[in-house]
């Protein structure tokens, strides 16, 4: 089966970018402290025996960018969750004045992605790593669980990182016009809406993983951006 060509390009992604100052953690929110980590390593290490591989499951940025050393990935699905646009961005790639919107996994439906098999070092550090770059804040933006996920050699489970809809960051159901327009506008110091979309959607396909609500909206932000 032939690639297919996305609209959403390069070139379009490029004219979203803007150099932007990063305007520093909000002085006014609650951080999370070394006591709250190490209870929240403490609560995984219970659920994760030590005999069992640690898998972490990428169904966004992760998946292109995953800052983890790895020694496998399987193109895995994880049943009752999906991929949703409903994080508010307002720093990394999004401003106070022009919100951005990332994606995390909610409840409902299924996803397909990548999960990343993690080398045997040291797993808290490991653990301790990637709970500190994922969770920042007070109530914090996502839960770390233990997901069944179905791969074509067998189940097995991974963390990923689930949207905590109790979150500061939680936006709810947003409609697609307003996501389209969104993604297409925002940028941080990190990158463009558009450059996030993009480069998930372009990683996906290159691993025969075709998410048809993501296709639909790479395509919409292209039009977007053309039209501006």
């Amino acid at each position: 089966m032939p690639a297919r060509t996305m609209s959403l390009t390069e070139d379009l992604v490029a004219r979203c970018f803007r150099v932007v100052e990063d305007s520093g953690p909000d002085p006014n929110a609650s951080h999370l402290d070394d006591a709250d980590y190490d209870a929240m390593l403490d609560t995984m290490e219970a659920e994760l025996p030590a005999a069992e591989p640690l898998w972490l499951f990428g169904y966004g940025s992760l998946i292109w960018k995953p800052e983890i050393e790895h020694v496998e990935e399987r193109v895995a699905v994880a049943r009752g969750w999906h991929r949703s646009f409903c994080m508010n961005m307002t720093r990394w790639r999004g401003t106070k004045e022009q919100p951005g919107l990332m994606m995390a996994l909610d409840r409902g439906g299924q996803c397909k992605g990548v999960a990343f098999r993690l080398n045997g070092g040291d797993r808290r550090q490991a653990l301790d790593k990637l709970f500190r770059r994922e969770m920042t804040l007070k109530p914090t933006s996502y839960h770390p669980r233990l997901l069944n996920l179905m791969s074509d050699d067998g189940p097995f489970r991974a963390l990923a990182f689930v949207i905590n809809r109790k979150g500061t960051t939680y936006a709810g159901p947003i409609e697609e016009k307003v996501v389209v327009e969104r993604l297409a506008t925002s940028c941080g110091h990190w990158g463009s809406g558009a450059d996030y979309l993009y480069n998930t959607v372009k990683n996906l396909e290159q691993r025969g993983i075709h998410d048809r609500h993501l296709w639909r909206l790479q395509q919409l932000v292209a039009e977007r951006i053309a039209a501006s």
